[in-house]
């Protein structure tokens, strides 16, 4: 089998290797099915005996409360942008949105399709480098949701603290943070996140959603396969669901329950992350431009002097096996996504990687 590099990609990410290996083992027949999870009916026992214990998983490793709905959706977070203000607002009501990067933008954006959606905070003007500081006085109290992207990958900023709401419920995606830093999903009426960053591979979302947060007089003209309530009186399965993706995050779950749970992958990720923040702050040609205090734990990101200073850098880490850690094109410069998946011996090899290229030491 060929070497396995090191994937810093944003998503879809880098996984545990004992899932992929386990994975591996299950592909060509699940035990008891007789078949592939890609080929099984969701109809089976079988397939029960994977949805169902993901999402009790799911539920222990969150510390999900009794009253919260969780749901394995396709469409992945982009979908979400349309789906939550359609099930938790009707048409024109007041829509509070928070813009701190590219997928915010997205959120609100599509926010206006549905209803009045204002920006009550943004930090483009500073190229998104830092959260906006949100507190209650800035919201419309007839808001029916302030909506907030938790963590955010092209520019590598995240909320550690969530803003001062009041009586507005708290949306938010945290598709990049889920299950890598610690989230009170109490404090949310809704959580979405795509799961291909933290939780799994590409094709789904889950959303996590307080079950009193879901309007019960939803606007006729939402369609049945948008209803979060469909969905739930059919446990994610009114449909064919992404049976595969969701065996795959079974896996994920189990793993991060097995080692440590939530707390401690967070630690771990912390720890990841200051290795390179530390070796950014102490280097003369690398550097990161976002707040201190607002920067993620998930998506590293940085720059250097000139565009071929970042080539060569480029070039030297794939050389070296370190792939997928160009920046976003909308942003350019570098990144590293320092997910679960991502163990300490791959930042050390990026960390020694950029060591060895302000030395002057190119290969």
């Amino acid at each position: 089998m060929e070497e396995r590099v090191y994937n810093f990609s944003a998503g879809p990410s880098v996984l545990p290797l004992e899932v992929l290996e386990q994975a591996q083992k299950d592909l060509v027949c699940y035990p008891g099915a007789g078949c592939s999870v890609m080929e099984m009916s969701h109809r089976t026992k079988s397939f029960e005996n994977i949805i169902f214990p993901a999402r009790d998983t799911l539920r222990r490793i969150m510390n999900i409360p009794d009253d919260y709905e969780v749901l394995f959706l396709q469409g992945g977070a982009s979908m979400q942008f349309a789906q939550f203000p359609m099930n938790l607002a009707h048409q024109g009501d007041t829509l509070d949105y928070a813009v701190t990067g590219q997928f915010a933008g997205n959120a609100f954006k599509e926010g206006k399709h549905w209803g009045k959606a204002v920006c009550v905070a943004s930090s483009e003007y500073k190229v998104f480098s830092y959260i906006p500081r949100i507190t209650e006085d800035m919201l419309d109290s007839d808001a029916r949701f302030l909506h907030i992207t938790g963590n955010n990958t092209i520019f590598g900023t995240a909320y550690h603290e969530l803003p001062q709401t009041g009586s507005v419920p708290l949306v938010a995606d945290w598709s990049s943070g889920i299950l890598g830093m610690n989230i009170d999903v109490s404090k949310h009426a809704l959580i979405y996140a795509g799961v291909q960053k933290n939780m799994g591979p590409a094709g789904m979302a889950v959303v996590i959603v307080k079950k009193d947060a879901i309007l019960e007089d939803i606007d006729d003209v939402v369609p049945t396969m948008l209803r979060y309530k469909t969905m739930i009186d059919k446990d994610s399965m009114f449909n064919t669901p992404p049976c595969w993706t969701i065996y795959m995050c079974g896996l994920v779950f189990d793993w991060v329950e097995r080692n440590g749970g939530v707390a401690a992958m967070e630690k771990r990720n912390r720890e990841k992350s200051a290795v390179l923040y530390d070796l950014i702050d102490s280097s003369e040609i690398f550097n990161n431009p976002v707040v201190k205090k607002d920067r993620s734990i998930m998506n590293v990101t940085f720059t250097l002097p000139t565009d071929e200073d970042t080539k060569a850098f480029l070039a030297m880490a794939t050389g070296r096996g370190l792939i997928n850690v160009k920046g976003h094109r909308l942003v350019g410069g570098c990144r590293a996504s320092i997910y679960n998946g991502m163990p300490m011996a791959g930042v050390e090899k990026l960390a020694e990687c950029m060591r060895d290229f302000e030395k002057g030491m190119r290969e």
